[in-house]
């Protein structure tokens, strides 16, 4: 199965792609945005490196990878359900991570939970996961609460095996880990 393009009520998500180049450097050229991530305005140059590492997530696992959201024609943001990728995350067959990124004007209207939860739909329903989780900074309580209003249960707290080159604020409280395994998410259709 390829990776689908996905209807919400408000939202259209598409397979990211090399024509979304210029708005994931918007996104990610806003301060604020980058925040908990890496604490800085990301250049356009790390923009197109990561753009490159978001395109190859599709290739991974079927199914899986990055999308780009739109409302009517408005770009909103990305979303992502990768196999997990990184120091604190072990590669599990049946396992992915839920993850999403918004352009200021755009939070705080419920895009990025109703995003989450499509996504966790389609991993459920049409990928056959097992579980999905989501991590981000403790003290991203924007982002906590998008995982929790997504169904997202919290699960661990953690400090990152992987130091940073230049500490995002506040990094030494952590990092947190939620999620939704198929079992709880089926019984909460019912």
């Amino acid at each position: 199965m390829a990776q689908a393009t996905l209807h919400t009520n408000r939202l259209s998500l598409v397979p990211l792609a090399d024509e979304h180049l210029q708005l994931e450097i918007e996104l990610d050229s806003d301060p604020e945005v980058m925040r908990y991530i890496t604490g800085r305005a990301s250049s356009p140059e790390e923009v197109e490196r990561a753009h490159r590492r978001r395109l190859a997530a599709a290739d991974e696992v079927l199914g899986l990878g990055f999308w780009a959201g739109f409302a009517d024609d408005d770009f909103v943001g990305w979303w992502i359900l990768q196999p997990p990728n990184g120091p604190d995350q072990p590669k599990v067959a049946g396992e992915a991570d839920l993850g999403y990124r918004l352009l200021r004007r755009h939070w705080h209207r419920g895009y990025a939970s109703e995003g989450a939860r499509k996504l966790i739909r389609h991993g459920f329903e049409d990928v056959g996961l097992n579980r999905i989780f989501a991590q981000t900074m403790a003290i991203n309580a924007a982002s906590r609460a998008t995982m929790v209003a997504a169904g997202l249960r919290f699960t661990r707290a953690f400090v990152s095996g992987e130091p940073y080159d230049d500490p995002v604020p506040d990094a030494e409280q952590g990092e947190v880990e939620y999620e939704i395994t198929r079992t709880t998410w089926q019984h909460r259709l019912r």
